[in-house]
């Protein structure tokens, strides 16, 4: 939950000197329609005629990024993510616009690229140092940590055309992790090699978050831009759409995503009017304490109860309309509604499903969600190996999930989605995100930490020295 701490720690933001600043910032490129018509338009281009187009990668953007503050950036593939980054690493020169950055940059983008396959490891390692500026002397007091970082043992004195491609990415990520920096720019890095070496990479972000340093993060994994970034920025076909804390734009782009196409082009003009907030229908950004009214619980008095006082939360709603999810809530065993639960106890969420047209496929789901968006837990009709193949026009099915809440106290929010087969390809017929909010009560005195409760049990002996 680095956004959280980040803001709590970082309260003045706005004090801080600004460290990367582009304004008006475009990039063009000349598409060819076929390989040959390069030399042509060489050749006879200034007489007028053309053989191919302009592209925009990126038109206009502007913003700022203040040092220690860590930036997400979310976009469709091909919606000008990498080039922006590429600019602000100077890979790249932007075709107008202005770029300002103060500090030393270490990008994550192409990973391994200025390697030579037929140099060994140990080689490309000061090789790539000389590329990014660091100097020889600066690299022989560090390699030792790089290549601990990188753990690929003996074949650090091996040519690289003998490594597999993730052996490659460990080095040049460890090479970049681990040289003196103020801004990081990842752009979906964090991916490389096994699930040991992904959480190592992570730490080393986190550590350099907890510093004070920059971050730029790009990545489709959107609980990753929420947890990691205490704000983002939204590209769409270059353009910048949307520039706010890192939920509500993550928010933003699930609905941007995964609305019907002829729904999109309205959403980016609300976007383009309006922002984020507006299109979600923002009313409060919901805090750490998640704004629920608090309530004393004493020791086996803990109750499951409904808090008329729990603040609505920022619903976001898409599809292709072909269901409608009507909302029942959360119930305890008893058969009350609630919103305020007690830890280790048994629940059921209900919402009912109606089907304007005929539906194949469907799959009925389920999401549980901490504030900041990461999930705790996903349920499904098709994860309990229940088939709807085909369900009829008109039909009206109540869903029903039954769960232990073994999570520790703090405010969760609940999803429901139907996916269905459409033309071959399976969508959302309709979903409900933050549809509704809970707040998990402890059943005892006794410190929780983390985000799951183990049901654990602690014993001990005294046994002879």
């Amino acid at each position: 939950m680095m956004a959280t701490q980040a803001l709590i720690e970082a309260p003045n933001a706005l004090e801080r000197p600004t460290v990367i600043s582009l304004e008006n910032v475009s990039k063009s490129y000349f598409l060819w329609n076929r390989p040959q018509d390069r030399l042509k338009h060489a050749l006879f281009g200034r007489l007028g005629r053309s053989y191919g187009r302009e592209f925009w990668a990126l038109r206009d953007v502007s913003f700022e990024v203040r040092s220690g503050e860590s930036v997400g950036i979310v976009g469709r593939n091909g919606s000008g993510k990498s080039t922006l980054l590429q600019i602000i690493a100077g890979t790249v020169a932007p075709s107008s616009g202005g770029l300002d950055v103060r500090g030393r940059i270490a990008s994550l983008l192409e990973l391994g690229s200025g390697f030579n396959p037929e140099f060994t490891g140990r080689e490309n390692v000061f090789l790539n140092a000389s590329i990014l500026g660091i100097s020889e002397e600066e690299m022989r007091a560090r390699f030792a940590d790089v290549a601990a970082f990188a753990d690929i043992g003996e074949f650090m004195d091996q040519p690289l055309r003998v490594y597999s491609s993730g052996m490659v990415m460990r080095l040049a990520f460890a090479i970049q992790a681990m040289v003196r920096k103020d801004i990081l720019i990842v752009d979906e890095a964090l991916a490389v090699g096994d699930e040991a070496f992904q959480r190592k990479c992570m730490a080393v972000m986190e550590d350099f978050q907890r510093a004070g340093g920059t971050v730029l993060l790009v990545s489709h994994a959107l609980q990753t831009i929420v947890r990691q970034c205490e704000r983002a920025l939204l590209l769409h076909g270059g353009e910048l759409l949307a520039d706010d804390d890192s939920k509500i734009v993550t928010d933003a782009y699930q609905k941007l995503m995964y609305s019907q196409p002829d729904r999109v082009r309205d959403i980016v003009s609300s976007l383009r009017r309006e922002g984020a907030r507006a299109i979600l229908n923002e009313r409060t950004t919901i805090g750490v304490s998640a704004g629920t009214s608090e309530r004393r619980v004493e020791v086996g008095e803990a109750e499951d109860w409904l808090d008329p006082e729990m603040p609505s939360p920022n619903e976001v709603r898409y599809g292709n309309n072909d269901a409608e999810i009507e909302v029942h809530g959360l119930f305890a065993e008893d058969g009350r509604r609630v919103n305020v639960v007690v830890s280790g106890r048994r629940y059921e969420w209900k919402y009912a499903v109606v089907f304007p047209r005929d539906a194949e496929q469907v799959n009925f789901g389920m999401m549980l969600k901490t504030v900041d968006g990461m999930d705790v837990a996903g349920l499904s009709s098709g994860r309990e190996l229940i088939d709807f193949h085909h369900v009829r026009r008109g039909t009206r099915i109540e869903v029903m999930f039954s769960m232990r809440m073994n999570v520790v106290p703090a405010a969760y929010f609940l999803n429901a989605g139907v996916v269905g087969l459409v033309d071959g390809t399976f969508l959302y017929l309709a979903r409900r995100v933050d549809v509704e909010m809970i707040r998990v009560a402890p059943p005892d005195r006794r410190a929780r930490y983390g985000i799951s409760e183990l049901e654990h049990r602690f014993s001990w002996k005294e046994v002879p020295r």
